[in-house]
């Protein structure tokens, strides 16, 4: 499940329509628009507002592929 897909699917079954999670979570209207879209440049900060509303954060996971600095 993609990001967006869990947010919007969290929204949904949390009875918020996109307006109410946009003033419940301090962005706007369209910012919830793009992110349920899967808009690939997001402001980070915007987007932990929204996943607090659902007490998640996002943050670093590993990858299956090896990284070598």
């Amino acid at each position: 499940m993609t990001l967006s897909q869990w947010v919007k699917a969290r929204r949904k079954l949390a009875g918020l329509t996109q307006p109410e999670l946009a003033s419940k979570a301090g962005v706007g209207l369209r910012f919830i628009r793009d992110l349920e879209q899967g808009k690939t440049t997001l402001r980070l900060d915007k987007v932990n507002d929204v996943l607090w509303m659902f007490g998640h954060e996002l943050g670093p996971i590993p990858t299956r592929r090896e990284y070598v600095l």
